[in-house]
């Protein structure tokens, strides 16, 4: 009887946690400790039309994390291939909100993103920006010009609208 008893012991403890996916875990607890609320400010931005909500925790300019006083991550800046995140600097559209050039569930979404910057040219009437769609043909048709931000921000979309 004690072996019996001893076995099932052993299954109970491997089984139980296994179950919640990580040893060790309560339920709701995912292995990252308890769960707390905090207010964090977020932001609203432009993909196809629509706002989804976002975070800005870091970026990799230092001067940047300063004047948005959040996280500086040099080691962020050195990662290649993600979407672009526009940013429209100087004269805008009333209502211009930055862009971003894709979303959560689509194949190339990411919370990095490869600052891009948007000016208009003098002399031509800004438009509001709503889609990352709309940047090459306003870069050939209405004084729209566009530069590399030299910057990797960590944005997490948290909240996609339609």
């Amino acid at each position: 009887m004690k072996k019996r008893l001893w076995a099932f012991a052993v299954v109970a403890l491997v089984a139980v946690p296994a179950a919640y996916g990580h040893v060790g875990a309560a339920p709701g607890e995912m292995g990252m400790g308890p769960m707390g609320r905090l207010e964090v400010p977020s932001f609203t931005g432009y993909y196809d039309g629509h706002k989804d909500t976002f975070l800005s925790t870091d970026v990799s300019s230092r001067s940047a994390a300063r004047m948005e006083k959040i996280n500086f991550s040099a080691r962020i800046g050195k990662v290649k291939g993600l979407p672009e995140i526009y940013l429209v600097e100087g004269r805008a559209a009333a209502g211009q909100l930055p862009v971003f050039g894709s979303e959560p569930g689509e194949r190339d979404y990411s919370p990095l993103w490869d600052e891009t910057i948007l000016t208009w040219k003098p002399g031509s009437i800004p438009v509001l920006i709503t889609s990352d769609n709309q940047i090459d043909k306003l870069e050939k048709t209405s004084g729209l010009t566009e530069r590399d931000g030299h910057a990797v921000l960590n944005c997490p979309i948290v909240k996609v609208g339609k």
